[in-house]
């Protein structure tokens, strides 16, 4: 019996010290493995909430749904010329549609990931792929390179949003100097690393057509993403994920560091109650903008602990403090008054970016969807 009792006991401190040295070493991995972030504090607002104009409604639930086959994930949506619906999947292939979402086709490939795109004055696509940088597309689906740099040694990082001016002026944003989705395999690693990051390297950029030229409007945003063009032309509209808030930038603004002070770019709206994605123009002047997901106080709260980042940082993307799902778009006008707000709290069509607006559907733009959502209106 005492032989068998003293087994036991030397089998039991085995076991604690093989969990000793388990939890050791998964301490040691959380504090000492190298990551590739260098966090930066900054100071996150205390939310408002869904309240006010946010005041949660149940208006987006119920949508009509038009599938996409095998793809998923329409990300950007944009009506061409002939009037066909365009969308970009997260497969790389842009496929073409009916108004309906009949006769659905693979319009172009890029074998890169197109994330926004818009269309010229010739008819072309112009678009913003993340792995590849800013190209054009021809009405029959042939992609040309236009530029993947502004200069020698500054390359373009994540092309994310894209918008054509009426003199042919080429916006767009590019969300990273610091993470390529080229270097990370995928859009999603890259921006979660810089979000996490917070070092605010994100950029707005015009390209000149005529010139081949590319110059920086804008820097300094923590995650650049939507775009879009005041109808004066003299503005752009700036989503700013990683700070949830949306910019008003002067298009004749030069390598401006935004920040307090600065005429050329002001804050539209600050706080807002989720990230930030999509811009689009839609009818009578307003701007549809997509919350691709709602704020969680866990990463609020590490805005001020840069340390407690490079922790998370380790963690599996399963384990990340990302919020609820939840359905969310909203209108703005140019003045940055919220006049339509569209919700579903059960997030029934998931991490909504954007919307496409007619005269009589809404359609919804989604990261992962496996179809686009729509709305009569």
């Amino acid at each position: 019996m005492s032989n068998r009792g003293g087994r036991d006991v030397s089998f039991a401190r085995g076991i604690a010290a093989i969990a000793g040295l388990v939890l050791l070493a998964g301490l040691a991995y959380l504090c000492l493995w190298p990551v590739p972030i260098q966090p930066v504090a900054w100071s996150a607002a205390e939310p408002a909430g869904f309240t006010g104009p946010f005041a949660p409604n149940t208006r987006l639930a119920d949508l009509n749904h038009i599938d996409l086959g095998t793809d998923f994930g329409p990300e950007h949506l944009a009506f061409g010329p002939g009037g066909r619906l365009y969308a970009a999947m997260t497969s790389g292939a842009i496929l073409s549609l009916a108004p309906d979402g009949s006769d659905r086709r693979v319009f172009a490939e890029t074998a890169g990931r197109v994330l926004g795109f818009a269309f010229d004055a010739d008819g072309r696509m112009i678009a913003a792929d993340a792995m590849l940088g800013l190209l054009a597309i021809s009405p029959d689906g042939k992609p040309q390179f236009l530029t993947d740099r502004v200069s020698d040694g500054d390359p373009i990082g994540y092309a994310n949003a894209v918008v054509v001016a009426p003199d042919g002026t080429i916006y767009l944003s590019d969300s990273s100097t610091r993470f390529r989705p080229a270097d990370w395999g995928e859009t999603l690693e890259a921006s979660v690393l810089d979000i996490l990051e917070q070092s605010a390297s994100g950029r707005v950029l015009a390209y000149d057509p005529a010139t081949g030229e590319t110059r920086v409007v804008a820097k300094g945003f923590s995650f650049a993403n939507g775009i879009a063009l005041s109808s004066d032309g003299k503005s752009l509209f700036v989503a700013e994920t990683g700070r949830y808030r949306i910019w008003k930038i002067a298009t004749g603004a030069r390598d401006l560091a935004i920040g307090p002070g600065e005429t050329d770019a002001t804050i539209l709206f600050d706080n807002l109650p989720g990230y930030p994605d999509n811009l689009m123009a839609g009818r009578d002047g307003r701007i549809w903008v997509g919350l691709f997901r709602p704020r969680n106080p866990a990463a609020d709260s590490l805005s001020g602990w840069p340390s407690l980042r490079s922790v998370i940082a380790r963690l599996p993307r399963s384990m990340l403090p990302l919020g609820a799902p939840y359905s969310h778009v909203f209108a703005i006008d140019e003045s940055g008054r919220v006049v339509e707000d569209l919700q579903d709290p059960s997030g029934g069509y998931p991490e909504t970016t954007g919307a496409t607006e007619t005269a009589d559907r809404l359609y919804v733009q989604s990261l992962h969807a496996q179809t686009i959502g729509w709305m009569a209106r």
